[in-house]
């Protein structure tokens, strides 16, 4: 009988594979370049106890945290296939859609984990690409001068680059990592057949028992042990583009093997040269194989920085969907691919901003302490929202829901304290930065929360004003008038002042409204929604729902409208927008400082014929002066 061979797997997976090692292990697989040394560097001992016992901290926090807790338990916390910290706070929300006060801790929970992605977005381009830059320290201390340089070239060619898209500058991504994780294993293997006692380091006794050693000096390791695991949250962001199968196996077949090889052969290098600490990873390699491999891991940082560049990219794009952030012009890359988008404005700031902190902190070393707080913030955020979705939607039972909550709060809270011991060396950046990006959007939705309050007192509802139309007619014209309005109940404002100062009204008037779902795709048959007013079949109040993944064209909802059978001509159509003029009275309670920054929010936001992509020469904007 002829043996049976094992299931293969599916040529998509394989291919999905490949891509994901191109763009979701990017972060955390450059993170050998710098991981084992900062944890020497903190002041551990390089004898053989104590590799081992650093090498178990970076084995169980690989497994608990990275394998585990995102492998296992949050990947599958999918928002309709889509992941990442908006999608698991839309999650979270519509667990506690019915409690207004856990609605509210949700968002400053999730918004204060997005400010920290930004921080991780400015940080992690600056330290991969330097910790790639300073193996020139390696081949000779003389170079050691070019690293700045160098660094700021790469990073500038890389956001200059931004507007061709991720697709194109990633073309080469998936076979050039597949090469790295290569080289890390190959490196890694080699030393550990020199020394094969490193591989003991798998007991956690090694782990604990140095902990128990060093008390609370402990804490200083773990805030380096925690860079091994930078990146770990693609593994969810990134779902949507490859599927959680593919983005799983790749980890467990490729990515997770590959870094142990090479962190267990930089301790094994450690055991039998204890002056490599300088640099271990690029000690690994032969001196022959000092200028490829430095070659190479550019490359990877490069590309790793390619991911989180993209991440915010995509993060800014939903939370202007979503209404937390002001609107800002987009452009797509991609006629394939929608979630490829480049945003000219965010790619300035975040350049201006990595240039700042690779001048400002000049070293990998220095900017540790900074990516630490980032990362582990974001990560204690992600245990939150779960724990809610955990909760509130899959209704795990309390013992179990508070077991996972237990469980990796405390890990996460340790690395959080361990990096916080290093807040005056660097710490604060992280923490700066995440309280001004927090502090923008929570005005700007404080902001947009009280435009919105004043909208809704004074609303008039449509069978109001067909009565007043009733008592005064008005002049009609022939045509379509479609006006713009932010609330999904009542007049906006802009049709009122259209009637009030033009004094006439067109043969068809539809109010429109663009509304986001906390879910990344709708339903084309739940996209539109049309309801008629009045006997006369001239006013309409249209709704067309999108998901926080889909662009909002409102060309395309015309499109729409007409297969629902709401006949409209695009020709003799005209858009009313409403170009508003803010201002605050005296008693307003937020605070000057808020004021002013939400005005200048609103005066550099995108314009919405822009944003929206309403036809231009279609358009009419009327000026609405507004007191807050």
């Amino acid at each position: 009988m002829a043996e049976k061979q094992p299931p293969q797997p599916e040529p998509w997976v394989s291919k999905l594979m490949l891509g994901a090692l191109g763009v979701v292990f990017g972060d955390i697989g450059t993170s050998p370049l710098y991981a084992v040394k900062q944890v020497f560097q903190s002041g551990l001992p390089t004898d053989t106890a104590h590799v081992l016992g650093a090498l178990s901290l970076i084995f169980w926090t690989l497994t608990l945290v990275v394998t585990t807790k995102y492998g296992l338990f949050i990947m599958r916390a999918d928002n309709k296939g889509e992941g990442g910290i908006m999608a698991l706070m839309a999650l979270a929300l519509q667990g506690v859609k019915q409690h207004p006060e856990r609605k509210r801790i949700v968002i400053f929970i999730g918004l204060f984990g997005a400010a920290l992605f930004y921080c991780d977005s400015i940080i992690s381009p600056a330290i991969s690409v330097l910790s790639a830059i300073e193996g020139l320290k390696v081949i000779s201390p003389d170079l050691d001068r070019f690293v700045l340089p160098i660094t700021l070239t790469v990073l500038a060619a890389l956001f200059l680059l931004q507007f061709k898209g991720a697709g194109k500058i990633g073309a080469m991504f998936a076979p050039l990592m597949a090469v790295w994780f290569a080289v890390l294993g190959v490196l890694g293997l080699v030393n550990i057949i020199q020394h094969p006692d490193v591989l003991w380091a798998v007991n956690p006794y090694y782990a604990l028992s140095l902990l128990n050693e060093l008390g609370w000096r402990g804490f200083v390791i773990l805030a380096a042990v925690m860079l091994a695991i930078t990146g770990a949250e693609a593994l969810y962001a990134d779902i949507g583009h490859f599927g959680i199968t593919p983005v799983r196996a790749t980890w467990f077949k490729i990515v997770f093997p590959m870094l142990l090889l090479n962190y267990f052969g930089q301790g094994a290098l450690l055991i039998g040269n204890p002056q490599a600490i300088e640099n271990p990873f690029y000690l690994l390699a032969p001196s022959w194989a000092m200028y490829p491999l430095l070659a190479l891991a550019t490359a990877a940082t490069v590309i790793a920085s390619q991911g989180i560049i993209s991440g915010a990219f995509s993060i800014t794009r939903q939370a202007i969907q979503f209404g937390y952030c002001p609107r800002m012009r987009i452009q797509h890359t991609s006629g394939d691919h929608f979630g490829q988008v480049y945003i000219p404005a965010l790619n300035g700031l975040l350049m201006a901003a990595v240039f700042f902190v690779v001048i400002g902190f000049r070293s990998s070393s220095a900017l540790a302490p900074a990516y630490g707080i980032a990362v582990t913030g974001t990560m204690i955020v992600d245990t939150l929202l779960a724990f809610v979705v955990i909760q509130t939607l899959w209704q795990w039972r309390t013992a179990q829901s508070l077991g996972f909550l237990l469980l990796f709060l405390t890990i996460d809270l340790a690395f959080l304290f361990a990096n916080s011991l290093k807040l005056t060396e660097g710490g604060w950046l992280s923490l700066l930065m995440a309280i001004v990006i927090f502090s923008i959007m929570a005005t700007w939705m404080r902001g947009k929360s009280m435009l919105a309050r004043y909208i809704e007192s004074r609303r008039l509802l449509f069978e109001e004003l067909q009565v007043q139309l009733l008592e005064k007619p008005l002049a009609r014209v022939q045509g379509t008038a479609i006006y713009m309005a932010r609330s999904l109940h009542g007049v906006p404002q802009v049709l009122l002042h259209n009637l009030e100062h033009n004094r006439v009204i067109h043969d068809k008037v539809i109010v429109l409204t663009l509304v986001t779902k906390d879910e990344p795709y709708v339903d084309e048959d739940y996209r539109v929604k049309i309801r008629a007013f009045g006997d006369g079949g001239n006013f309409f109040r249209v709704k067309l729902y999108f998901g926080f993944q889909e662009e909002q064209d409102v060309r395309r909802a015309l499109q729409l409208c007409r297969h629902e059978g709401l006949d409209i001509d695009p020709k003799t159509v005209s858009f009313f927008i409403g170009s508003e003029r803010l201002s605050f009275r005296h008693k307003n309670p937020m605070p000057n400082w808020q004021r002013s920054l939400f005005l200048f929010l609103t005066h550099n936001s995108s314009s919405a014929i822009e944003y929206f992509k309403v036809p231009v020469d279609r358009v009419i904007e009327l000026g609405i002066r507004i007191e807050l």
